[in-house]
């Protein structure tokens, strides 16, 4: 399927993409995005221990009840709802026991019950468990004074959870610890799930060292990559590291060529994202369809994205350039990257963990640009949660992101925020 072409910066003009000043505005690079991408369709089968992390591939179709049979949500005594007396108390004769695994052989006539506990199969013709704390047992009877159940109350039905025959999981969720849970109380020990996106990755940058590297006068450590793997390793894909890339024509095409060649997605950041130089441009334009964007946000603004072209019949691998500066670089890879990455392993739909909280400080602000501020969110004194700033808001201060728990998220039409206003945050607990 060919992917449907992408706005240019020359394309923008007056249209609903535009902010009006040459630029797009964050909801739109992201509807365009969205728009773009088409998941993987290949699957793989792993035991149910290797899936934490995997996307669902197929749907889990329960092949049983949950439960199997009706069965007691009580440690109590199991009796006819029909027997309770609404005027006074329900004497009844306990006649048997149940524990959790038995299978009760026996008939209960009216005006008896039996003991039964957590998890046991009600026998026949007993609908209602009281609970053994709220009734008086001696000597083989029990009474339960009026009022204290209701008939039906305490019994979990048969297919209460999951009916035989019905979805348990629908393919492109995303499975959790507890839905490896519901899936081994299926009988189920393999899952279907989508082969692992792969994600090659590199920095470009003439200026830049990798570890190991001695740094020379006026250079700086490569930090992107490893703050760039820390957020794909939380959405499970493969990564291929392709390292650290001079600012060179022919260097920049054979690492560009094997990313394209190896992977399903090219993550950069550095000079390939803002695309000033004639040979990037040329180099991409020769290879794909990528178009070159001013996005109205700070920190961020320059984003390259486009498909990547690898041959008749073949997927194109997808092309996200993110800027150089540390957090700019994951405030667009949160921004753009995460969505689309999860849309291209066919995951459902995660939206980013958000909520509102009151902000301690002022914050200026203009509007026609969202604004994403590195906070640090905790409850204020009367409970309910705030959020105030970590300092210094650069674009090159990551320290400022290591210390955040969230990002404030000013909207592209908001103004200025006063101290004790609410906004809008992104919370990196799930995020990163």
């Amino acid at each position: 399927m060919n992917p449907p072409s992408l706005p240019t910066m020359s394309e923008l003009g007056p249209s609903p993409l535009s902010t009006g000043n040459d630029q797009l505005s964050v909801e739109a690079a992201r509807a365009a995005i969205a728009a773009a991408l088409h998941p993987i369709t290949e699957t793989e089968t792993l035991p149910l221990t290797a899936a934490l992390g995997r996307i669902l591939g197929a749907d889990i179709v329960s092949p049983i009840s949950v439960p199997a049979h009706d069965n007691s949500a009580m440690d109590g005594y199991a009796l006819r709802g029909s027997d309770l007396r609404a005027d006074a108390d329900t004497v009844l004769t306990v006649t048997g026991t149940v524990h959790a695994g038995d299978v009760p052989d026996f008939e209960t006539a009216t005006g008896q019950c039996v003991r039964i506990m957590t998890g046991a199969v009600m026998p026949a013709g007993l609908d209602t468990v009281v609970p053994q704390e709220l009734c008086r047992a001696a000597d083989g009877v029990v009474h339960i004074a009026a009022g204290t159940v209701r008939p039906g109350d305490n019994r979990r039905l048969q297919g209460e959870d999951l009916r035989a025959g019905h979805p348990a999981l629908t393919a492109g969720q995303r499975l959790r610890p507890a839905d490896l849970g519901l899936i081994a109380s299926l009988g189920i020990g393999e899952v279907t799930v989508r082969r692992r996106l792969r994600v090659a990755l590199f920095s470009t940058g003439n200026e830049l060292r990798t570890l190991g590297q001695p740094l020379d006068a006026g250079c700086i450590y490569d930090s992107n990559r490893y703050s760039l793997m820390g957020a794909l390793a939380r959405l499970d894909v493969e990564i291929i590291d392709l390292g650290l890339v001079r600012d060179d024509p022919a260097a920049l095409a054979a690492t560009l060529d094997e990313a394209i060649a190896r992977a399903d997605v090219v993550l950069t950041s550095g000079g390939v994202s803002v695309g000033d130089a004639d040979y990037t441009k040329d180099l991409l334009a020769s290879r794909g369809d990528v178009a070159f964007w001013k996005v109205a946000m700070r920190p961020g603004r320059p984003f390259a994205f486009g498909p990547l072209h690898r041959g008749e019949g073949r997927t194109p691998a997808w092309l996200f350039a993110l800027p150089g500066n540390p957090v700019a670089a994951l405030v667009t890879f949160y921004a753009f990257a995460r969505d689309g990455l999860l849309q291209l392993a066919g995951a459902k739909p995660q939206p980013l963990p958000a909520l509102r909280a009151r902000c301690t400080t002022a914050i200026r602000k203009r509007p026609g640009r969202t604004e994403f501020q590195r906070g640090i969110v905790s409850p204020g004194v009367d409970g309910q949660w705030e959020v105030r700033l970590t300092g210094t808001q650069g674009a090159g201060v990551l320290r400022s992101m290591s210390e955040a728990n969230a990002l404030v998220v000013l909207g592209h039409a908001q103004t200025s925020v006063a101290a004790g206003d609410a906004v809008d945050v992104w919370l990196f607990d799930g995020l990163v």
